[in-house]
């Protein structure tokens, strides 16, 4: 039975990001009097806002969050996640929350007893607060009762009109999040060319976090997680059902940490492609299996297994026998010295000759019909003063035969999760135009933009919640990350809310 109710008719609403400065991008004197000429400084972040232009290609309308659809990482101080703001409730309140591929449940820090700490000052990379929710100041939430078929801790109530209780345990050890079930309003945008834009407010369940526990105190996610996996409370599946999009969401993330995100995106012409598979029985989560591994031009014998492709995990974990074959085989082909990196998690670590970064083995996942799934950049890099210190191959061993395709290896792919079709298709990208060889269906637009959540009758017991995502921090040394970081400034928000009705004007 499938995981999920299908809609005869959907529209696609993919979200455009911001792409880069380009190489050929002239200094820009700024009010200060100096000129930009370093990427990835403040200066470089406020230009690449008010300079930029988001350009919506596609012809059919488009979902972004109200804020904007980018995505991006912060490196070490969250987790190596990627993260994108998001609008909830009425009136509005914004709040940063991590994507998460590996969970359903969208949930935010909510009349804390237990959460992290929300102010800027605490993390090195925010020049704004966080901020926590609270239903009761928003007109718009409701609470959602023990009876509702979203209620997985129903059975555990003294009364099924009492407000439903949650708990995600995640794998993480000790790290969990913890409050009441409550829906509201989750605020969109669409719009294209020859399309006015609009918004969109989608009902959503969302789980009103008062205790965090584990990581989530240490300052992983300390404004929320918005899963994305097949359960019924995810915010994918409920953005299906209630027509809004095709059962489907492509995640792209760029070398230089931005990304987007796209709902109903169901991916190019010229992507590959392979298979969910399910657990007992059940599509409970995204699955692939491995045919085998190849390094370089060596494919390596025995190296078949299963893994969980999920974007809240930092850093890719495989089954033991075939991390050791891939690092091995690795080992022998890096023309570089072993070496040792204090806290890092990795064993197969090497030092750097000359401030470059010396050639790299590719890693190839291989597929059934000899499609391909190529990391081109297997490595976790070390930057010191002078440039490239070292690097390590970026996979740990795990237990079991289930490995876990981390963030890492999603870097320059657009990886689409086509849920309607159980499968997970990918195409490079580097995520600034994700138009080139898309076909869209052509789809009558829908004049009524507001949805309710479905009725109980379209829904049915996912059971217990998927374990999600491992959130795993490595390097645990903030003087070993790498420059991977960005800094986050005050007014971004505000440039592109400003910029986007410009564009909105005047397109």
């Amino acid at each position: 039975m499938p995981f999920y109710y299908a809609m005869p008719v959907q529209t696609t609403f993919p979200a455009k990001l911001l792409h880069r400065f380009s190489d050929h991008f002239k200094p820009v004197r700024v009010q200060s009097g100096s000129f930009l000429n370093r990427k990835k400084t403040m200066n470089y972040y406020h230009l690449l806002l008010t300079n930029d232009k988001i350009k919506l290609a596609n012809r059919h309308q488009l979902l972004f969050p109200s804020r904007g659809s980018k995505t991006m990482s912060f490196g070490n101080d969250f987790a190596w996640l990627h993260y994108t703001w998001i609008d909830i409730g009425t009136p509005s309140t914004s709040f940063l929350v991590a994507l998460d591929a590996g969970s359903d449940l969208l949930w935010v820090p909510c009349d804390c007893i237990k959460c992290a700490p929300l102010s800027a000052t605490y993390y090195s990379n925010l020049d704004r607060d966080l901020n926590e929710y609270s239903p009761s100041r928003s007109i718009s939430s409701k609470h959602i009762s023990c009876s509702h078929q979203l209620c997985d801790l129903g059975s555990t109530c003294k009364s099924s009109k009492q407000q439903c209780p949650y708990t995600m345990n995640y794998l993480s050890e000790n790290t969990s999040s913890s409050g009441l079930l409550v829906e509201d309003i989750l605020h969109l945008q669409s719009g294209g060319e020859g399309v006015s834009n609009s918004s969109v407010q989608a009902s959503v369940v969302i789980g009103c976090g008062m205790k965090q526990s584990g990581g989530y105190l240490d300052g992983v996610a300390p404004d929320g997680v918005m899963g994305m996996g097949p359960g019924d409370s995810s915010v994918p599946s409920l953005l299906a059902k209630s027509g809004l999009i095709r059962n489907s969401f492509s995640l792209c993330f760029n070398e230089d940490d931005s990304g987007r995100i796209f709902f109903g995106d169901q991916g190019s012409t010229i992507q590959q492609s392979t298979s969910f598979l399910p657990l007992d029985g059940i599509y409970s989560t995204y699955i692939i299996g491995v045919d085998a591994c190849c390094v370089g031009k060596s494919c390596l014998k025995m190296t078949s297994f299963k893994a969980q492709v999920d974007s809240g995990t930092s850093f890719t974990f495989l089954p033991g026998h075939v991390y050791e074959a891939i690092a091995e085989e690795f080992d022998q082909q890096v023309n570089a010295s072993r070496s040792t990196f204090e806290e890092s998690p990795w064993e197969y670590c090497y030092t750097s000759s000359s401030q470059e970064l010396p050639k790299v083995p590719t890693l190839t996942l291989m597929f059934q019909q000899n499609n391909s799934f190529v990391v081109f950049n297997p490595v976790f890099v070390f930057y010191g003063n002078q440039g490239i210190t070292g690097f390590c191959l970026a996979i740990q061993p795990d237990d079991g035969d289930m490995g876990t395709i981390g963030q890492n290896f999603m870097t320059g792919y657009r990886l689409v999760f086509d849920r309607e079709n159980k499968k997970l298709a990918w195409s490079s990208s580097n995520c600034e135009d994700l138009t080139l060889g898309k076909s869209m269906p052509q789809s009558p637009r829908n004049e009524t933009l507001t949805n309710p959540l479905p009725t109980d009758e379209q829904q049915r017991v996912n059971g217990h919640a998927v374990a999600p995502s491992v959130a795993r921090r490595a390097p645990n040394n903030p003087s070993a990350a790498s420059s991977r970081m960005i800094s986050c400034c005050q007014n971004w928000y505000c440039y592109l809310f400003l910029l986007f009705q410009l564009v909105s004007a005047f397109s």
